[in-house]
């Protein structure tokens, strides 16, 4: 027999069974829906009234940065400099800011002290609804608009509101549309304001060019001469724009062609000159390699052959460069024979009517 056979309080191998758990019984009670807690404005009236200025103040508030900043854009307009250009647009983002802030704010303050305010449980059903529901759902939705005072009550609260929502995209819409301005003369864009005699300048100092300052290799950044009083005018910024030319003077027999007619030369003794907003998407073409006469693109690589009527060798670009016509006037200054022969600038819509 053995040890434990002789030692009855040896209980190393009971083993106690226990009943098992009962299933059916819910292991978490459902706490259910807590006490309401009523807001002031639940239960004051002269709170609700005061909630209720406050928001139609913020909604004011909003309709007055919206008109602030169609007149900071009508009375402050972007002049072309940098300190009118930082005022105006200061002016406008803080209408705008006001605008934004004023419906943002009145809306969760609305939401949070004049909105319905009570809990409400919905029990999980499946995804397709009888006519019951639907209809239960219309009423839940007819009285949430009704708790929220959009119909029925406050009538200058709503009225505030929707003005607020109706008045801001004209923050938006008016300096978009008056940007655009009143001349929609689209055959503009096919023009510079080159024309026949206008002096080649350096760019920016405005100083008028003489063919014999011009050497082999060089490369000059070039605009149209004109006025002082001009060049200090918005409108020179858009003309100038269109008119920029780089002007390369290369060995007479390095050019293999340029874009003259038959029997007229649009060059003069080696002198390029050619449009500096590359033909893919506008961007300055400005770099030039005096080994190869290519002019690149620094936006994507588009890479042009200025002794080649600046045909396209490489990149994106699907055109040449337009070539403005050049000869020398009487006391050998560079003109413009005209105006460029097609438009400069990537192709747009009405390029080829």
């Amino acid at each position: 027999m053995s040890e434990n056979q002789n030692n009855p309080a040896d209980t190393s191998h009971e083993v106690t069974v226990t009943p098992q758990a009962d299933t059916d019984v819910e292991r978490f009670a459902d706490p259910g829906i807590p006490e309401h807690k009523h807001r002031l404005t639940d239960t004051d009236p002269r709170a609700a009234k005061r909630a209720e200025r406050t928001v139609t103040f913020l909604f004011v508030l909003s309709i007055l940065g919206t008109i602030g900043s169609i007149v900071a854009y009508v009375m402050v307009p972007p002049d072309g400099t940098t300190s009118g250009v930082r005022l105006s647009t200061l002016l406008i983002g803080l209408g705008l800011a006001v605008s934004l802030l004023g419906i943002g704010i009145a809306g969760i303050h609305w939401a949070k002290t004049l909105m319905g305010d009570k809990e409400m449980v919905q029990e999980r059903h499946p995804l397709a609804t009888n006519d019951e529901d639907r209809a239960i759902a219309v009423k839940d939705l007819n009285d949430g608009l009704q708790d929220s005072g959009v119909v029925g009550r406050r009538g200058v609260l709503k009225g505030a509101f929707f003005g607020a929502l109706a008045l801001f995209p004209l923050a938006i819409a008016v300096p978009l549309i008056g940007s655009v301005g009143g001349d929609w003369n689209v055959s503009k864009f096919k023009h510079t304001m080159w024309r026949t005699g206008t002096r080649l300048a350096i760019d920016p100092s405005g100083r008028p060019i003489k063919a014999s300052d011009v050497t082999v290799g060089s490369v000059f950044h070039v605009v149209p001469e004109t006025t002082e009083e001009f060049r200090e005018t918005h409108e020179w910024i858009n003309e100038k724009s269109k008119a920029v030319v780089l002007m390369v003077r290369l060995n007479p027999e390095d050019l293999k062609a340029d874009q003259s007619p038959p029997g007229e030369t649009w060059s003069h003794e080696g002198i390029v000159a050619y449009s500096k907003i590359c033909t893919h998407v506008g961007c300055p073409v400005a770099l030039y390699e005096q080994q190869t006469h290519h002019l690149l693109c620094p936006c994507h690589q588009s890479t042009f052959d200025i002794a080649d009527s600046a045909n396209v060798v490489f990149g994106p670009a699907n055109r040449r460069l337009p070539q403005l016509p050049i000869t020398v006037d009487d006391e050998g200054y560079l003109i413009a024979q005209d105006d460029f022969a097609e438009p400069i600038g990537p192709s747009f819509w009405e390029r080829l009517k």
